[in-house]
């Protein structure tokens, strides 16, 4: 029985996943997240074998934990620039763009659990060409407009409406920025990023 966590934002969406994977014989949900809970906690509290993740809940504390559980991350074709600093951390990760069948996630999850690949390929294309880091700084072209528009004074709110973003994914960003930039706080990274001109 391959045991599968699922952490997807709207719960029409998680409840028909939710109802399609427990229709599989070899295939359990052990828990359902929205996106108001942390995943990295449950993924320790239920050890699934895998666990089906909107790109918007992976957190850095999801992306790298120890916790050996492959992730399927199911993300907007649109917006897999956020898949390049997941695809960094070493997990064992499958990617799928959250418009696929529900079999393809079911065909995932198996494959997954047993080691085996699961890529979209022009969602990789995708990530790698849009999240590349730029020559002269460690920023990824998403990293550098968040900076940018928090330099400005946006709070994170505006900053996400403007980049069609999660408030929890422009958080997310600004810790990996203001660790990149071996800064203490978000003002302390804009200052390090403008004096290095990154910005």
């Amino acid at each position: 029985m391959i045991r599968t966590l699922l952490a997807l934002d709207g719960t029409l969406v998680r409840g028909a996943m939710s109802l399609v994977l427990e229709a599989e014989d070899d295939i359990m949900v052990v828990a359902e997240l929205d996106g108001g809970e942390p995943v990295g906690p449950v993924l320790w509290t239920q050890l699934p074998d895998v666990a089906v993740v909107d790109l918007d809940l992976v957190d850095d504390a999801v992306a790298t934990a120890t916790n050996p559980c492959p992730l399927l991350v199911l993300t907007d074709p649109r917006r897999a620039h956020g898949l390049g600093d997941l695809l960094s951390t070493g997990r064992t990760i499958g990617i799928l763009g959250n418009n696929v069948p529900p079999q393809a996630v079911v065909d995932g999850v198996r494959r997954l659990s047993r080691g085996e690949p699961v890529v979209d390929a022009d969602l990789v294309v995708a990530a790698l060409e849009v999240d590349l880091p730029p020559l002269d700084g460690p920023l990824t072209v998403r990293e550098t407009d968040v900076l940018m528009l928090t330099a400005a004074g946006s709070p994170v709110a505006e900053v996400a409406a403007s980049l069609g973003l999660r408030p929890g994914t422009v958080r997310n960003h600004l810790t990996r920025i203001t660790r990149k930039c071996g800064a203490r706080t978000r003002v302390e990274a804009v200052q390090v990023a403008r004096d290095a001109g990154w910005i």
